[in-house]
């Protein structure tokens, strides 16, 4: 499969994840229903891809991932072909569901054809570039979503996102694959990966991914409530944040080649991260704005050093550990995505930070900490 191929489906597959998330106000406007429900389609989608990939890691050891890759992708297209005819929210988080049931399949297929497929400085290179096509997808599947619904209607747009998952879908195909004939029981792979520093990587994604979800995920809400801004357009335009601090992660290979010390430079960034939440406190927009391209910037950095990281170090297969670490990731995202927004429809915008600030600081202690304990071969 050529990379450029795989790039294009990890973007469609990432509209899927995302595009709701700037039309939530819409969703709770429409079914009367609080901000916090409403971020729920965001929270039904993440609490199947925490647990799913763990069983889907194991699973693709003996599947060609590039199979389940291209079925899950058909079966991603025909959802969003039939959500924008349901009219009952309880529905909407059915499908939404069924949704995150499929999606963690075709990010741990990608993530473990990459890990299988390059080595080195090329798995880092690939698995970064791999992390800037979910990057661009998680900013245009928003982007898109928001101006299909100024402009035209947002219903539109997933018939748009049907469309590219099919015709990317038909177009993969299936190479071989070296049967695996480890004889290696389930468990005992699990159990491969409590090396203590791989451990603290995966629980700092948590807590990483906890932020980053809360703060995308509300930011329609405190825009309009805290910012008095009302139009779905403009909303979708402060994403660009997002698309700038994607651009400034660019620099993370330079960073990975003349530091030596992994941890450190996850700490490093860790703790610009916790800061660029404090700066997004303040009722100030050009503040927030700035504060907010750098908190994305900081997340995407944290992400593309320890995706490779944690493929570097681990003993266990590439699907396993790319599974546990999609696990990791998205436990953090199902939680970030609606306990922080319970705390910001009761306590309002600065408690929320605070309560998002203090999840980031137990990340920095954790990857702080974990160069004391891995026993890394890079």
């Amino acid at each position: 499969m050529h990379f450029i191929h795989l790039l294009s489906c990890s973007i469609f597959i990432f509209f899927v994840l995302y595009a709701p998330q700037p039309l939530l106000p819409i969703f709770a406007s429409q079914f009367n229903i609080s901000p916090a429900t409403a971020g729920s389609l965001m929270t039904a989608t993440m609490v199947p891809l925490a647990i799913a990939p763990l069983l889907y890691g194991l699973l693709l050891q003996n599947l060609n991932p590039l199979k389940i890759l291209r079925l899950t992708m058909m079966l991603l297209a025909i959802s969003c072909l039939i959500f924008p005819f349901i009219n009952s929210f309880e529905l909407l988080l059915i499908c939404r569901i069924i949704q995150g049931l499929l999606l963690p399949a075709a990010l741990t297929a990608m993530t473990s054809y990459i890990g299988e497929t390059y080595k080195n400085n090329q798995l880092q290179k690939n698995m970064t570039t791999y992390i800037g096509s979910t990057i661009l997808g998680g900013f245009f599947g928003r982007l898109l979503a928001a101006s299909f619904t100024e402009f035209l209607n947002w219903q539109s747009f997933y018939w748009i996102i049907s469309i590219g998952l099919i015709s990317l879908s038909f177009f993969i195909k299936v190479e071989s694959k070296t049967k695996n004939t480890s004889n290696h029981s389930a468990l005992s792979q699990l159990k491969e990966l409590k090396q203590p520093g791989l451990f603290k990587i995966y629980t700092a994604i948590f807590c990483m991914f906890f932020c980053f979800s809360a703060v995308l995920n509300y930011l329609p809400f405190i825009l309009k409530n805290d910012f008095n801004m009302q139009s779905t357009a403009n909303i979708g335009l402060v994403y660009i944040g997002y698309l700038i601090g994607a651009v400034a992660s660019m620099v993370t290979p330079l960073c990975v080649k003349h530091c030596n010390e992994p941890f450190k430079l996850l700490s490093i960034i860790f703790s610009i991260y916790c800061v660029s939440i404090i700066l997004m406190i303040p009722n100030h927009f050009v503040l927030f704005f700035s504060a907010f391209s750098v908190f994305c910037a900081s997340m995407f950095m944290i992400h593309s050093i320890a995706a490779p990281l944690v493929n570097k170090i681990s003993p266990a297969p590439s699907s396993v550990t790319n599974g546990v670490y999609v696990s990791f990731y998205y436990s953090g995202g199902a939680l970030g995505s609606f306990l922080p927004g319970l705390v910001y429809q009761s306590s309002g915008k600065i408690v929320f930070f605070i309560s998002i600030l203090l999840m980031c600081l137990i990340g920095l202690a954790l990857v702080y900490s974990g160069k004391r304990s891995a026993k890394l071969t890079l």
